[in-house]
């Protein structure tokens, strides 16, 4: 990799530019591929006009190239250009998928995939068939997201006269609903199940158990917790079952419930707890936003209890902005989030301004929309300032405070 180095690299694209530019020109030059000098503009008419025709089916090579003298006219001008792949006109493709046999996919579906772009740069395509093959890969573990696009990658190591590798595509993870996992719906990020208190074991035997199952004996139940070791002894392919499977929040967290009681003794899980919820460093983060507030040692814990909980019980009466329905919350608090995972530096100042501009942006004084943000944090009016207190809980916590409380209008026919 970019950061050890091995006999395989260099390992950054950005330094294997050359490398890329002399496999496309190796493609054009043996008829596998061609130059591109199309606009946006005329690539938007070309589809537009099959659109208008009825054809169902993707821009080809036929549609794309210009006559001769055009193109040498653009060529001169120093008019940018892309390298494009030659994709059959019709026929299928066939892929061969360790999990699911025989994958049929029609060609006149697929584009002539763009490869080398005008600024030298390779896409995806390019880059991922090249390095593979020079790095020896022999397995393409990735989601079924990328079948669609397997036959271009499998066309690329036909025109260079290298042996594919194998291709797995696995199940995607889903919702109760079967949508797929997103940050839409579901904490995504390892910041927040950490954050939660979900030990690194159980979320590693939980994900496994997605869409592997542990092999026993024929009438032995099925084995739902093992360790990492044991998984990795026991792991093959063919285990993985290609049904949706379901991310459940509830079940994960039951399993870490078991590895909290049966592998961690007292004495493990004071040290858990100090490290997790009561480190020095998280403590004095939260001490001086309450630091003015307290008069007894006592009073503590009830002024910050909200920074040590998960997800918050609120009534959704709770949330209702003085002089706005919360029918016009919901909406704000939706937008709120997907505007929140865009802030990188999670501190109060940009977090400030980060509010300030949504609610100019959104037509919502910051008196009418501060207070129920308020809420959602942290289930009380009387908590320290709203925007210390976002930067403490973190980004991770805040967003699935925030999208819990737009759930809860939701629920209530808000």
């Amino acid at each position: 990799g970019p950061d050890v180095g091995g006999n395989a690299g260099p390992y950054r694209q950005s330094e294997r530019k050359d490398l890329y530019a002399r496999y496309a020109a190796e493609l054009v030059d043996n008829g596998h591929a061609f130059r591109c000098y199309r606009t946006p503009e005329e690539l938007e008419q070309l589809r537009a006009g099959l659109k208008e025709s009825g054809q169902q089916r993707a821009l080809k090579a036929a549609d794309l190239i210009l006559p001769e003298d055009e193109q040498a006219r653009r060529e001169a001008a120093g008019q940018p250009s892309v390298i494009r792949l030659h994709v059959p006109d019709d026929g299928r493709c066939v892929i061969e998928d360790m999990l699911r046999g025989p994958v049929e996919l029609d060609w006149a579906l697929q584009d002539a995939q763009v490869l080398l772009k005008s600024d030298g740069m390779p896409t995806y395509f390019l880059a991922n068939v090249v390095d593979d093959h020079l790095m020896g890969i022999t397995h393409v573990i990735r989601g079924e997201e990328w079948i669609s696009s397997t036959p271009k990658h499998v066309l690329l190591y036909d025109a260079f006269g290298w042996t594919p590798p194998e291709f797995v595509h696995l199940p995607l993870l889903r919702n109760a609903d079967k949508s797929k996992v997103s940050k839409r719906k579901n904490p995504v990020s390892l910041n927040y199940y950490r954050d939660a208190g979900i030990v690194p074991a159980a979320l590693r035997n939980y994900l496994a158990r997605m869409a592997w199952s542990y092999p026993v004996a024929e009438g032995e139940d099925s084995v739902e917790k093992f360790n990492t070791e044991a998984m990795i002894e026991a792991f093959t392919l063919d285990r993985i079952s290609l049904g949706g499977p379901v991310f459940d929040l509830a079940k994960l967290t039951w399993l870490n419930g078991r590895y909290l009681r049966e592998d961690h003794t007292p004495e493990d899980m004071l040290a858990l707890l100090k490290d997790h919820l009561f480190s020095d460093e998280r403590l004095l983060s939260i001490i001086p936003l309450v630091h003015e507030r307290m008069d007894r040692l006592d009073e503590f814990m009830a002024k910050t209890e909200f920074f040590f909980t998960g997800d918050l019980v609120l009534d959704p009466e709770q949330l209702k902005p003085k002089k706005r329905e919360l029918a016009e919350l919901r909406p704000a608090l939706a937008a709120l989030v997907e505007q929140l995972d865009n802030v990188s530096d999670w501190n109060k100042e940009v977090l400030h301004q980060t509010l300030q501009d949504f609610c100019a942006s959104e037509d919502w004084k910051p008196r009418d929309l501060f207070m129920p943000i308020r809420i959602a944090v942290t289930g009380t009016k009387a908590s320290p300032g709203l925007f210390e207190t976002l930067e403490v809980l973190g980004k991770e916590r805040v967003r699935r405070r925030i999208r819990v409380a737009t759930q809860i209008l939701k629920s209530s026919g808000h």
